[in-house]
């Protein structure tokens, strides 16, 4: 699943992702961190650089701690929102979020799971591996096989977030305003055991919000269509 190529992408904070790796994402609606919550999240973020290193912990490994932590206080803050955009809650828009993640499934990307809530989405998805015209291979049988190439990233994001804002915007009637935050949380799955942590995470998000009592019962998430509609069947 992880390969020795790394992309690096510069936002607000670096991002490292190997390339064909699986990556978690989390999007929030624009504007849906007041400012206090967004001061006791850089509070927070001080006072975990303040704390002594763990014995072994690399710096690179602490950093991705540190962001876990402050992405769980961020997630419980969107979480109990009651006020600032909740554009999500309109069915035809959680709609539309969940019809763009499968219109590009299995031609894109794999997608394994996602939850749209009120004011962000958790998606859970793997690039797909860019093929190599069969009339373009050349048979070279003592010359090493080049590297695998995947859907960039960028191109994914880009995809869905563009798509989503413009006919979102369209649906609200207020074409042109910003509908997502331009910084977003990207995480790449290590192994097997974080794969179906994250899984869970995201499939239990409207349950911890109190939105509903079991995973499935939440219209627009990856637990309802695999109990009963487009990821039925679905293994991993």
């Amino acid at each position: 699943m992880i390969q020795s190529f790394k992309t690096f992408y510069r936002r607000r904070l670096p991002h490292w992702q190997p390339e064909g790796a699986t990556i978690f994402f989390t999007w929030r609606l624009y504007g849906s961190m007041p400012k206090e919550a967004l001061e006791r999240l850089a509070e927070e973020r001080k006072q975990l650089e303040r704390k002594p290193h763990r014995a072994g912990e690399s710096e690179r490994e602490r950093a991705i701690r540190h962001d876990k932590i402050i992405f769980g206080l961020a997630d419980e803050i969107l979480d109990r929102a009651k006020h600032g955009p909740l554009w999500l809650k309109d069915p035809r828009l959680a709609k539309l979020m969940a019809d763009a993640f499968f219109y590009h499934n299995g031609q894109r990307y794999d997608l394994f799971a996602y939850v749209v809530m009120p004011n962000h989405v958790h998606v859970l998805l793997r690039p797909k591996e860019i093929g190599q015209p069969e009339e373009n291979k050349v048979e070279q049988p003592f010359q090493a096989a080049p590297a695998p190439r995947y859907v960039p990233i960028c191109k994914i994001t880009q995809g869905l977030k563009g798509y989503t804002a413009r006919e979102a915007n369209r649906l609200l009637g207020r074409t042109g305003q910003p509908f997502w935050q331009d910084e977003s949380y990207d995480h790449w799955v290590r192994d097997e055991t974080e794969f179906i942590r994250i899984i869970a995470y995201i499939e239990n998000n409207p349950v911890k919000a109190g939105l509903v009592a079991r995973p499935e019962d939440w219209r627009w998430s990856s637990a309802w269509e695999r109990r009963w509609g487009r990821l039925v069947g679905q293994t991993f």
